[in-house]
């Protein structure tokens, strides 16, 4: 690129972290904090990170992002349809080993959440 070309602004889209997903990214390991911010970055530049995978069950335009860490599996899970608010509904370290399945307590936290940031949108 020379001085010449422009550069365009890309306007980004706003995050709110619900409940204590900010504090739980935060507690990650450096590796995937940088991998999980830079996809969340992604999200709000309007892209689709390549670690992105849609979550069944909740809403429209959910999804999580999955990082795997050593011998750990780290998840972050955002809405994008909900307004022009990015929502982080919920960031955790995947504790269960029997399969790949979601624990249901993060599921209904999640739901929860989900309908929180929804309810953030309505009018008063």
């Amino acid at each position: 690129m020379t001085d010449r070309e422009e550069t365009r602004e890309i306007p980004l889209r706003s995050l709110v972290w619900m409940g204590d997903s900010r504090k739980n990214i935060r507690e990650f390991p450096e590796e995937v904090r940088a991998s999980v911010g830079y996809a969340l970055q992604l999200v709000q530049a309007g892209e689709t990170p390549l670690e992105a995978k849609p979550f069944k069950g909740v809403g429209s335009g959910v999804y999580e992002i999955v990082k795997r860490y050593d011998t750990d599996t780290y998840r972050a899970v955002y809405a994008v349809k909900i307004g022009e608010t990015i929502y982080v509904l919920h960031a955790f370290q995947k504790k269960s080993k029997k399969g790949i399945k979601t624990p249901q307590a993060d599921v209904e936290l999640i739901k929860q959440r989900y309908k929180d940031a929804v309810a953030r949108e309505k009018p008063q």
